[in-house]
């Protein structure tokens, strides 16, 4: 029977890879796994036997169940225990690490961290850039991307923007409440699928109190998988499960919401917390060759930038960007998606199709990329702070 810790044969990768006399031992649950293995001595799937004086990597999961022992482990300087967790970032990693009371480790350079968005530099979090090679990753979205060129093809469009908004955050229905008060509702493709009241907020406002309803995309504009699910009575306030059969189907692109709509209002995982954290649904309209409006933290544009994307500041208000009273910069994006409404959509998009060619292009360029440099990185991130 295998052993919980598998080791490597003779002359394994522990013979190349040691950092320093301290073995690498990872969580096969690790979302990192497939893509370090060859730097790693042991693997583990339950935590039960820790190796002193060892690197340890970790899923999310493994570090929820075990928390308080990896934490008195890493204290006491047993090992370094790394939480490999990509699919989050920023504030939701943050927040996820003083949930369990970790923080305090990750300050004292006693924990790492492996996370997709910007955090404070005394978090030590290593940022893997990982949605942008994930939403290419599938051979569906490829070849839904393809077709990009009708959406420059197609004038006088039912819908001009697409506005997709999935769990309930302040900043999201924030901007539902003053799409429709500015009755540019009416004119979007959109979606809600969260009705779970909004608890803790900092706006000075009360449209956040006001009652939400479910609005899903009609049969047209879902991916055709979960068509059978649209007309579903959901059991849960937050339906997105229950509407993707508990399946990642945010991460799918059909491309005719995009083809239909002149740009898209891209409704971001971060608004409140000034370090940036690109997901799916800033990725999902750049490999569209969708334009966008983004509404995110302060500085968002800027860090996309850096990122080698390309913005509309040429032909959209941008300025809001560097705004940095949340509610305020709420407020001027409402008034860019008015004044972006009420022009000429038709010329608008001509316009805008070069930059749109070129961050599609850059997408499909960047993202194999950063995938492939990520356990050279990874390596040297292991080597700065063990």
């Amino acid at each position: 029977m295998r052993q919980p810790f598998q080791k490597c044969s003779p002359g394994g990768s522990s013979v190349v890879y040691m950092l320093d006399k301290r073995r690498i031992i990872c969580d096969t649950s690790c979302e990192i796994y497939s893509e370090i293995k060859h730097l790693v001595d042991d693997t583990f799937w339950e935590f039960d036997q820790p190796q002193a004086n060892s690197i340890t990597i970790f899923a999310r999961q493994t570090v929820n169940r075990h928390y308080a022992k990896i934490k008195a482990l890493a204290q006491a300087g047993f090992f370094l225990p790394v939480l490999a967790n990509p699919s989050e970032g920023s504030i939701v990693l943050k927040l996820q690490c003083q949930r369990l009371g970790l923080l305090d480790l990750i300050t004292q350079k006693k924990m790492l961290l492996v996370g997709c968005g910007d955090m404070e530099s005394d978090l030590n979090c290593m940022v893997y850039d990982c949605y942008l090679n994930r939403v290419i990753g599938y051979e569906q979205n490829v070849e839904q991307s393809s077709r990009a060129h009708e959406i420059y093809s197609k004038i006088n469009k039912p819908y001009k923007f697409l506005f997709l908004n999935g769990r309930t955050r302040p900043h999201r229905k924030y901007m539902i409440e003053k799409m429709r008060d500015a009755n540019l509702l009416e004119h979007a493709l959109w979606t809600n699928l969260d009705i779970t009241p909004v608890y803790h907020h900092t706006y000075n406002t009360d449209i956040l109190n006001r009652e939400s309803v479910i609005h899903l995309l009609p049969d047209q504009y879902e991916v055709e998988r979960y068509h059978s699910n649209i007309q579903n009575q959901f059991e849960h306030a937050f339906v997105k499960h229950e509407l993707f059969n508990n399946q990642w189907g945010d991460v799918y692109i059909r491309a005719e919401p995009y083809i239909d709509t002149y740009f898209s209002l891209v409704s971001e995982t971060v608004f409140d917390y000034p370090y940036s954290l690109r997901s799916e649904k800033i990725y999902k309209p750049i490999a569209m060759g969708h334009p966008f409006v983004a509404v995110a933290n302060r500085g968002f544009y800027r860090d996309l930038r850096n990122t080698g994307f390309k913005t509309y500041h040429n032909l959209i208000d941008e300025s809001f960007d560097q705004i940095d009273n949340n509610q305020d910069r709420l407020d001027r994006i409402t008034h860019v998606v008015r004044d972006l409404c009420a022009s000429d959509l038709d010329e608008f998009l001509v316009a805008a199709q070069a930059i749109s060619k070129y961050n599609q292009q850059h997408m499909a360029a960047l993202g194999p990329r950063i995938s492939q440099e990520f356990p050279d990185r990874f390596w040297r991130f292991l080597q700065q702070h063990q």
